[in-house]
C-alpha cells in the first residue's frame, strides 16, 4: 500500500481534526464529568457527512473509502474517545450489516437516514450470559404469523437509547447454538422495546451505554436481516470490520496522549532545562512515537484490505490487538511524564488513561483477538458435532444464584398472589418476625428488602421501609438507586461492587436482576422477588416471585404480614 494519504483523505483528516478541536475539545471535560451524550455534536457530524463516510452516495453516504472512515474515528478519538466510539458503533456495527445484508427495501428505509446522519444506529449482540460466547444467547424470536415476537435483553450497548435503528440478534431455532441465531432490524418506539439504566462507566463517558430490553416485542417478518439462522455469520462479519473502528479509536487516544505529553515535556522545566531534554523522558517519547507509527500502519492496512474486498479478518484482529495494547502503554507513559498533574481531573491525559482500557475489551477482548489470529495461522480445530437438543429448548446458562425453585406466581388477583406467596414462605419455615440480626449492616443482616428502579419516586420509599420494618429486615437497593438517584446511602447497595448478602431471606422489589446485582446475592438463603415484568432475569434467579405492580403488592404483603405477626403474638 501507499503510505501517503491522498489529497481527499488528507482533506477529511484536516476537516475532522478542525471540527474535533473547535467543537469537541472545549467541552470534552464537561462531557466526561457529566456522562453527557453530545447530541448537538453528533447532529453536526451528520451535516458534515462524517456519519456515512464509507457508504455510497445513492444511499445517503459520502461515498468515501474505509480508510477515510478510520481516519475520522482516529481524529475524533484524539480529542474525545467517547465521540469516536459513537461514530464507530454507528458506522461499523449498526449500519454496515444493513448495507451488506439488507434487502433493497431495508436499505431504502433504514440505510439512507443512517448514512446521511439523520438517524443513529446501534448493534445488540452481548447479553449477561453471552459475551465472548455468542452461542449462549438467550434472547428469543418466535415467528407468529407476520411478526417475530422477541423476548430478552442486551447489555453494554453503545449509543443505546440515543439510537433510532438497531441490529439485534436472537435465537430463532433453539438447540443449535450459534447456528440457530438470526438478525433483526428494530426501531426505537416499537411496542415492547425499552431501555435499562445507563451504565456509569470508568471511561468513554460521552458515549451512552445501556441495556436494551425486549418484552413481547413484535417485529415485522420483513425486518429479518438476511436469512433465518444466519445471524451469527452476520454478527461475526460485522465485528471483523468493527475492530478497525476500535483500533482507530485506540490509535487516536494514543496519538492525543502523546501530543499532550510532548507539549508538556517541552514546557515543564526541572533541573534547569525542559524535562524533554532528560534522557529518561526523551526515550519515553521515542518509544511512544514508534509504537503509534507501527499501530497506524496496521490500522490503515486493515482498512485498505477491507476497502479492496480482500481477506482482512486477521489484519483487523491484529490491528485491534496491537493498537489497544500500545494505547495503554502510551497513555501510561503520558501520565508518567505529567507526574502528579497527570493524576488530576481536568488534565486530558487523566481522561485518556481511563478511556484507553475499554479498547482491549469491546469488539472482542484481546484474548479473543489472539484466538482469531492463531486460528488463521494454524487453521481452525476440527469442530465437535453439536448434540441435538431433543427437547428443542434454548440452552440456558445456569442461574447466577445457583439452583433455585423458580416458583413464580402469575395468576390471580393481587391478594391471591400475596396469599400464595406467604404460603410458600411458611413452607420454608423462614422466621418472618421483627427480629433484627444485623446491627444496621446489609452484609451481616439475616433479612433484607431491596428496592430497584421499579420505585417511581423517592417519596415512595416509606412503602418499602414499612415492609422491611414489619419483618425486621434491613433496607437495601440496586446500584442505580444509591449511586445515580442517591435515594439511599452507598453502603445499602447490594451487588458485586457493593454489599454481599448471605443471610436467610432476600426480597428484591422492582429489581430487574442484572448480573452485577445477582452476584451480590448468590449466597443468599431464600431469594424472593416482586416485579411487573415476568421476563425479568431476577425471576430465573429466585426461589419465589410475584409478577405484579409493587404499588399493589407491597401494601397487601405488609398488611398480611402484620396480621400474621399479631395473630402469633
Amino acid at each position: 500500500m501507499d503510505f501517503e494519504l491522498t489529497k481527499e483523505q488528507q482533506l477529511i483528516r484536516d476537516t475532522v481534526r478542525k471540527f474535533a478541536e473547535t467543537k469537541i475539545e472545549p467541552i470534552a471535560f464537561q462531557l466526561d464529568e457529566k456522562n453527557m451524550f453530545p447530541e448537538k455534536i453528533v447532529n453536526e457530524m451528520g451535516e458534515l457527512s462524517i456519519m456515512g463516510l464509507p457508504y455510497p452516495q445513492e444511499y445517503g453516504g459520502a461515498g468515501k473509502d474505509v480508510l477515510s472512515y478510520a481516519i475520522a474515528v482516529e481524529e475524533l478519538s484524539r480529542v474525545d474517545a467517547g465521540v469516536g466510539v459513537i461514530l464507530s458503533a454507528h458506522t461499523s456495527l449498526g449500519t454496515w450489516p444493513i448495507m451488506e445484508f439488507g434487502t433493497k427495501e431495508q436499505k431504502e428505509k433504514y440505510l439512507v437516514p443512517l448514512a446521511s446522519g439523520k438517524k443513529i444506529a446501534a448493534f445488540g449482540l452481548t447479553e449477561p450470559n453471552a459475551g465472548s460466547d455468542a452461542g449462549k444467547t438467550e434472547t428469543t424470536a418466535v415467528l407468529e404469523g407476520d411478526h417475530y415476537v422477541i423476548n430478552g435483553s442486551k447489555v453494554f450497548i453503545t449509543n443505546a437509547d440515543y439510537a433510532d435503528t438497531y441490529v439485534i440478534f436472537a435465537v430463532t431455532t433453539p438447540g443449535l447454538g450459534t447456528k440457530g441465531i438470526s438478525a433483526f432490524i428494530i426501531e426505537k418506539g416499537m411496542d415492547g422495546f425499552t431501555f435499562g439504566t445507563h451504565y456509569n462507566k470508568m471511561g468513554i463517558r460521552s458515549s451512552a451505554t445501556a441495556e436494551l430490553l425486549f418484552k413481547n416485542l413484535k417485529v415485522p417478518k420483513h425486518n429479518l436481516l438476511g436469512k433465518e439462522n444466519e445471524g451469527f455469520k452476520i454478527a461475526m462479519q460485522t465485528l471483523e470490520g468493527g475492530r478497525i473502528g476500535i483500533a482507530a479509536q485506540a490509535l487516536g487516544i494514543a496519538q492525543g496522549a502523546y501530543e499532550k505529553a510532548l507539549s508538556y515535556s517541552k514546557e515543564r522545566v526541572q533541573f534547569g532545562k525542559p524535562i524533554s531534554r532528560q534522557q529518561s523522558i526523551a526515550f519515553k517519547l521515542a518509544d511512544m512515537a514508534t509504537k503509534i507509527r507501527a499501530a497506524r500502519f496496521m490500522v490503515y492496512s486493515a482498512a485498505v484490505l477491507k476497502q479492496e474486498h480482500k481477506n482482512y479478518g486477521m489484519e483487523s484482529a491484529m490491528a485491534k490487538l496491537y493498537a489497544s495494547d500500545i494505547c495503554l502503554e502510551v497513555v501510561n507513559d503520558a501520565v508518567q511524564i505529567y507526574g502528579g498533574s497527570g493524576f488530576i481531573k481536568g488534565f486530558p491525559v487523566e481522561r485518556m488513561y481511563r478511556d484507553a482500557k475499554i479498547c482491549t475489551i469491546y469488539e472482542g477482548t484481546n484474548e479473543i483477538q489472539k484466538l482469531i489470529i492463531s486460528s488463521d495461522i494454524l487453521g481452525k480445530p476440527k469442530k465437535e458435532p453439536i448434540e441435538e437438543n431433543k427437547e428443542n429448548k434454548v440452552n440456558k446458562a445456569k442461574p447466577i444464584t445457583g439452583n433455585r425453585r423458580r416458583v413464580i406466581i402469575k395468576e390471580g388477583s393481587p391478594k391471591e398472589k400475596v396469599d400464595a406467596f406467604l404460603n410458600y414462605i411458611k413452607s420454608e419455615n423462614i422466621n418472618i418476625s421483627r427480629t433484627v440480626i444485623s446491627g444496621g449492616s446489609i452484609r451481616d443482616a439475616d433479612k433484607v428488602c431491596s428496592i430497584g428502579m421499579g420505585l417511581k419516586d423517592k417519596k415512595d420509599l416509606p412503602l418499602i421501609q414499612s415492609l422491611a420494618d414489619t419483618i425486621g429486615a434491613e433496607l437495601g437497593c440496586s446500584r442505580p438507586v444509591a449511586e445515580e438517584r442517591e435515594w439511599l446511602p452507598l453502603d445499602h447497595y447490594v451487588g458485586i461492587s457493593g454489599q454481599k448478602f448471605s443471610g436467610t431471606f432476600y426480597l428484591a422489589i422492582g429489581i430487574s436482576g442484572q448480573v452485577q446485582h445477582l452476584k451480590g446475592i448468590e449466597n443468599a438463603g431464600i431469594i424472593t422477588a416482586i416485579n411487573i415484568d415476568e421476563n425479568a432475569p431476577i425471576f430465573s434467579n429466585a426461589d419465589y416471585g410475584i409478577v405484579g405492580d409493587l404499588y399493589e403488592i407491597v401494601p397487601l404483603l405488609t398488611e398480611a404480614l402484620k396480621k400474621n405477626l399479631s395473630s402469633e403474638s
